[in-house]
This record gives C-alpha cells, sequence and structure tokens, in this order.
C-alpha cells in the first residue's frame, strides 16, 4: 500500500513538470505567458518525481537558454527579469482594479512593489 501511494505521488510530480514545462515552453513565443517560473516549477517537479525526467530536463536547450545561469548563479538577464515581472504585474493590476477591497488593493501594490525589489536586489543582473 504504501508503495501505490509513492508511486501515485512521484506521478503527480511528473505530471505537474510536464504541465509546467509545456507552459514554459509556450511562454517562449507567448509574450503574455512567463517563461521561467513555470520551468523552475518543472524542475522542482521533475526532481522530486524522477531522477531520470530531471536529468533528461536539465539537458534540454529549454532549460539551458532560460534556467541554468539562475539556479547556478542565481542571475538572469534583464530580458528574462522583465519578461517575468511585467505580465505578472499586469494580472496583478487588472486584479486590483477589478477589487473593491482597498485593503486587497494596497496589499496588490506591496505584493508589486516587493517583486520588483526582490528581483533587482536578490538576484543579479547579468548581460545577454
Amino acid at each position: 500500500m504504501k508503495n501505490i501511494i509513492k508511486s501515485s505521488i512521484k506521478l503527480l510530480w511528473l505530471m505537474i513538470g510536464i504541465v509546467s514545462m509545456v507552459l514554459g515552453a509556450i511562454g517562449v513565443v507567448l509574450p503574455v505567458l512567463p517563461t521561467t517560473p513555470f520551468l523552475l516549477l518543472a524542475s522542482f517537479c521533475f526532481a522530486k518525481g524522477s531522477d531520470r525526467f530531471h536529468m533528461w530536463f536539465i539537458g534540454t536547450k529549454l532549460y539551458k537558454k532560460h534556467l541554468e545561469s539562475f539556479v547556478t548563479s542565481r542571475s538572469m538577464t534583464l530580458k528574462t527579469k522583465l519578461c517575468i515581472l511585467l505580465p505578472a504585474s499586469a494580472m496583478l493590476i487588472l486584479a486590483m482594479l477589478a477589487m473593491s477591497n482597498i485593503y486587497g488593493r494596497v496589499f496588490i501594490v506591496f505584493l508589486i512593489i516587493f517583486k520588483y525589489i526582490y528581483f533587482f536586489t536578490r538576484i543579479e543582473t547579468v548581460k545577454a
């Protein structure tokens, strides 16, 4: 029974990893969808689900182009940072505009500010 549960959990990690990888790949060509967060999630899920899938994933061009520098040195290009921050900020601003609760709006403003401060002070910006 324990093996069935463990196998099911690993399968769930793999499925989430595959969905995240597909969304990340779509984000490469679709500017509205951020690439890096989905690929980070895919890497995490593959590491939890299967060593074989994880090793395959870190050998792909998708990983090498969009994640390798972040994973190895916690650095990103300015373009990558903006491709993550701008769509996420746009979605948060839309949510804020649709919200009538002032506390929710203030929270979203602080969240947007925190994201930018974190990305530009904690993650090194490197040249492409």
